[in-house]
C-alpha cells in the first residue's frame, strides 16, 4: 500500500489544477484588464491541450517510462504553474494554463498505469477507487482554496500548486521495470483499437451526460429554485463529495461483480437521477438526485479504469490515455450539447442527458469487453 501513497496524492493534482480558478474569476478579469467570459475561458485553456495531448501522452510516457516521464512532467508542472504567478499580460496567463493541461496530460493516464503495474489483479478496483476519490476531492476542493487565495492574491494559489508539484517531483515513486525486463512498449496506434475505442466511447458519453453537467445544475437551482452563487456552490459540491465518500466501496464493488456490471449499474442509476433533477420542484430532491449522480460517476469511472488496465499490461498507459481524453472530451462538449436544449425546455434538457445515458447501456451490456482483451 505504502508504494501506492504517492500515486493516489499526485492523481488529485490535475483536477485540482484545473478547477483552481473557478471561484477566482472576477479577481482574474480585473488583474488582467479582462472580463469575466474571458476570464473563464482559462478554464478552456487548461482543458482543451489536457485532453488533446492526452490521446498520445500515455503511449509516449510508456516509450520513455513511466516514472521518468511523471517526474519530468511534474517537472513541467512547477515550472508552468510558477509562469501563471508572474504572467504579465492574459495572454501569457492562458498560456502557463495550457502548459499545465500538458504537464497533467502526462500524469493522470501515466499515474494509472504505474497503479495498475503494482497493484495485485484481485484488489485493482479498491485501489482505482482509492484513486478516483482522491480525484474527486481535488475537484471538489479546488474552487473552495481558490477562492481563498483570491481573497488575498489570486498569484497564491499558483504559488501552492508549484509546491505540491515539486514536492511531488522529489518524492518517491515506485520504480519502472528493469530495462532488461521491459516488455516492448505498444505502439501509438496500438491504443486506437476497437474495444478501447468502445469503452471511451461510453466514457465520452457518460461524461458528458453526467460530469459535465454542474453548469447544467446551477442553471437549475437560479431559474427554479433562485438560489444564491454560494447556496449553489455547496449543492455542486456535492457531487464530488458523495463520489469520494464511496469511490472505495464503488472499487471493491468492481472486485467483486466486475466493470461490465457496475458501469451498467452505474448509467442506469445516473439516467433517473440526472432526469429527476429537470422535473423535481423540491429542492433536496435535487440535492439528492445530484450527489447519487457523483455516485454513478464513480461506478462508471472505476469500472472503466478496471476495464482497460487490468494487469498493468504494457501499453495500458496508451490505452487508458486514449480512454481519458476522450471522456474529458466528452466533458467539455456538455455545455454546447445541452445549454440550447434547457433553454427550450428546462426538464428536456436534462431528460436529453439521462436518455442519452439509457441507450449507452445495451452497448455495455452486449459488446463490453473482457478484462484482458481491452
Amino acid at each position: 500500500m505504502n508504494s501506492r501513497i504517492p500515486l493516489y496524492v499526485g492523481g488529485l493534482l490535475g483536477p485540482f489544477g484545473g478547477g483552481i480558478v473557478s471561484a477566482m474569476l472576477p479577481e482574474l478579469g480585473r488583474s488582467f484588464g479582462v472580463s469575466e467570459g474571458a476570464a473563464a475561458t482559462s478554464l478552456t485553456a487548461y482543458l482543451l491541450p489536457f485532453a488533446l495531448v492526452m490521446l498520445v501522452s500515455g503511449s509516449l510516457g510508456e516509450r520513455w517510462g513511466l516514472a521518468r516521464s511523471i517526474r519530468f512532467a511534474y517537472v513541467g508542472y512547477v515550472l508552468a504553474a510558477l509562469l501563471a504567478v508572474v504572467a504579465p499580460w492574459f495572454w501569457a496567463f492562458q498560456v502557463s494554463r495550457a502548459l499545465q493541461g500538458v504537464a497533467n496530460a502526462f500524469t493522470t493516464p501515466l499515474l494509472l498505469a504505474k497503479l495498475a503495474a503494482v497493484t495485485p489483479k484481485d484488489r485493482l478496483g479498491r485501489a482505482l477507487g482509492t484513486y478516483g476519490a482522491m480525484q474527486a476531492i481535488g475537484q471538489t476542493t479546488a474552487p473552495l482554496v481558490g477562492g481563498l487565495a483570491a481573497e488575498g492574491a489570486w498569484q497564491w494559489a499558483f504559488v501552492g500548486l508549484a509546491a505540491v508539484a515539486a514536492v511531488l517531483a522529489v518524492g518517491p515513486l515506485p520504480a519502472d521495470e528493469p530495462d532488461g525486463e521491459r516488455r516492448e512498449p505498444a505502439r501509438l496506434r496500438d491504443a486506437w483499437r476497437s474495444p478501447v475505442l468502445l469503452v471511451g466511447g461510453v466514457a465520452f458519453v457518460s461524461w458528458a451526460s453526467l460530469a459535465g453537467l454542474p453548469f447544467l445544475v446551477s442553471f437549475r437551482l437560479d431559474d427554479a429554485f433562485s438560489l444564491s452563487p454560494g447556496a449553489r456552490g455547496l449543492v455542486l459540491t456535492g457531487f464530488g463529495f458523495a463520489g469520494a465518500i464511496t469511490a472505495r466501496l464503488t472499487g471493491g464493488a468492481v472486485d467483486r461483480f466486475g466493470p461490465r456490471s457496475i458501469v451498467g449499474a452505474g448509467l442506469l442509476i445516473s439516467a433517473f437521477a440526472v432526469g429527476s433533477i429537470g422535473l423535481a420542484a423540491w429542492l433536496p430532491a435535487v440535492v439528492v438526485a445530484w450527489a447519487v449522480s457523483g455516485i454513478c460517476a464513480q461506478l462508471v469511472l472505476v469500472g472503466i479504469h478496471a476495464t482497460v488496465l487490468v494487469g498493468g499490461s504494457s501499453g495500458g498507459g496508451g490505452v487508458i490515455s486514449v480512454v481519458t481524453a476522450l471522456r474529458f472530451l466528452g466533458m467539455s462538449a456538455s455545455p454546447a450539447v445541452f445549454t440550447g436544449i434547457y433553454r427550450y425546455d428546462a426538464a428536456l434538457g436534462f431528460l436529453a442527458p439521462a436518455l442519452l445515458l439509457a441507450l449507452t447501456i445495451p452497448v455495455v451490456h452486449v459488446w463490453w469487453p473482457r478484462r484482458d482483451r481491452a
